[in-house]
């Protein structure tokens, strides 16, 4: 199986096109697609139960730990180099300088990334992709679309996706067998690390599928905004509080007199009577 960047930027193309002649919009406005998402959730679940799951869980249950952990760290090694150049593009020198710091420890004295020495000197591990880097700088992240085999996006991210895959150093390995075999563990080393969310998901989910959308599109837009609350709507909060704001004491004053006429223009006159 050979997966190249072209092949996938196809699939994506057509996923884009196949959504958007998908029919009329439904009743929730960020998934105006869920006929088309639902059906192929379903396609990918069926994928996953089939194959990917059978496999994540053999790979979990026969490799040592040391060795699953290498392989991740191997690869997250690679995924930090992406990282780092969205950081900088986000604006975020101080991340950016810390990624780079973290894929020349593991390099060098983590042997190529197996070793996680970084995280134990404190360099914190960060995740950044186009898609965020896009958010980052005002683009919206558009309707939930669910991609076949690769699963939950939004239009945003999808249309980032081909940079993200064109940027991962692993893609430019020139030995055909070895950059096929290594993706294709990749994905599983992903998928082992997510087997105990799965059955937890499989027991505690009514509807899995608006389960994992919610989820996804709340996930998304933290990591978009490092966790904190989206700027504009922030602004929009803040433009609505001004026109809530509350009544100073003078306006009550003024409120209070409207409400209640009487009380106002008898105080004068029972100032006079006293001091008859």
């Amino acid at each position: 199986m050979n997966i190249s960047t072209f092949s996938v930027r196809k699939l994506v193309l057509a996923t884009a096109v196949a959504a958007s002649l998908a029919g009329c919009a439904g009743p929730n406005p960020r998934d105006p697609y869920e006929g088309y998402n639902r059906a192929m959730f379903n396609f990918n679940d069926k994928v996953d139960e089939v194959a990917l799951k059978p496999a994540a869980t053999v790979y979990k249950s026969v490799l040592p730990n040391f060795v699953q952990t290498g392989i991740n760290n191997f690869f997250g090694n690679l995924a930090d180099v992406w990282t780092a150049a969205n950081n900088f593009m986000q604006g975020k020198g101080e991340n950016g300088m810390s990624d780079v710091m973290r894929v020349a420890l593991n390099s060098t004295f983590g042997l190529l990334g197996v070793v996680d020495v970084a995280s134990g000197a404190g360099l914190q591990k960060h995740k950044e992709d186009f898609g965020q880097t896009l958010g980052t700088w005002g683009v919206s992240s558009g309707p939930y679309l669910v991609l076949p085999l690769l699963g939950p996006s939004t239009v945003r991210d999808t249309l980032a996706l081909p940079l993200d895959i064109k940027a991962d150093p692993w893609q430019y390995n020139e030995r055909v067998n070895v950059r096929n075999v290594g993706t294709v563990v990749r994905v599983i080393d992903q998928r082992a690390g997510l087997l105990d969310a799965t059955n937890l998901l499989e027991e505690a989910a009514l509807d899995r599928y608006e389960f994992v959308r919610d989820g996804f599109l709340q996930q998304r837009e933290s990591k978009v905004f490092d966790g904190e609350e989206n700027p504009r709507a922030k602004k929009k909060k803040s433009a609505y509080a001004d026109d809530e704001k509350p009544a100073t004491a003078e306006s009550e004053k003024v409120e209070k007199g409207k409400d209640q006429p009487q009380a106002i223009m008898s105080e004068p006159a029972a100032e006079k009577n006293a001091s008859l």
